[in-house]
């Protein structure tokens, strides 16, 4: 049975603060998707922290990146089947009033988004199961 998965991202002005705070709270980083720029914090079994630097956070947004000492900000993205299962879920949601985000297909990786009545980004992404494994 498919297990959905949920990946928070979230702005960091320093990723090896960031890495270093986490891992003394006892979660692990995936360094498997950490780079100079992003931490892959390990949350569960389906829930990942993308801590990501103030400029690679501004790849995935075209909105002013939230102050986090003044407002909350977040991007959620969830994990879907397929890449049809993808498609099918931001198309309803447009359908439904969201306003499209942007479209990212890496091959191995696809992904959509939209936000919602409220301005709240969501994206739902597929990623190919054999670069997942490692």
């Amino acid at each position: 049975m498919y297990q959905q998965m949920i990946f928070v991202n979230l702005a960091v002005n320093d990723v090896d603060a960031t890495k270093k705070f986490f891992t003394e709270l006892g979660y692990t980083i995936n360094p498997q998707f950490t780079t100079d720029d992003c931490a892959c914090v390990v949350i569960s079994d389906t829930i990942v922290a993308m801590m990501l630097g103030k400029q690679r956070y501004a790849d995935f947004t075209e909105k002013e990146i939230a102050d986090s000492t003044k407002t909350s900000e977040a991007l959620l993205c969830l994990s879907a089947e397929s890449r049809e299962k993808v498609d099918e879920i931001v198309d309803k949601a447009i359908a439904a009033g969201a306003t499209p985000g942007k479209v990212q297909d890496y091959g191995t990786m696809y992904g959509r988004g939209f936000d919602d009545l409220d301005g709240h980004t969501w994206e739902f992404m597929w990623m190919d199961p054999s670069e997942v494994q490692g």
